[in-house]
């Protein structure tokens, strides 16, 4: 079965400005259990903020480093979810349901693409 990366992207200069309820927590967590259950979920993580991070680049024949944080960019990838699925259509349907158990006024966005396999 073909795998998927789900990355989450957040707003990281405009973040929710009150934690997660309660009520999100709660849905979150019967979300995962199910996804896992399901034998889909196959690793997923949150990610420090680019304030903790260091972008190298290799440009010219020549390595860079850049420390963190980025404000060049207002979309950075605040998560990432590792999908076992049986075509595309169905890791679309386990990261719309993901982005639903999200608090109705705060943004998120997923972008899912296939992993290339050898």
């Amino acid at each position: 079965m073909p795998r998927y990366l789900t990355m989450i992207r957040i707003d990281e200069q405009n973040p929710p400005t009150e934690n997660p309820s309660p009520e999100l927590s709660e849905r979150m967590g019967a979300l995962f259990e199910e996804i896992t259950k399901a034998g889909v979920m196959l690793d997923t993580a949150g990610l420090t903020p680019t304030s903790e991070g260091t972008r190298i680049t290799w440009s010219g024949g020549n390595l860079s480093y850049v420390d963190g944080p980025f404000t060049e960019s207002k979309e950075v990838v605040g998560g990432y979810a590792i999908l076992q699925a049986k075509d595309k259509a169905e890791a679309l349907e386990w990261t719309k349901r993901f982005l639903q158990v999200h608090e109705k006024h705060w943004t998120v966005t997923a972008e899912v693409r296939e992993i290339a396999e050898g």
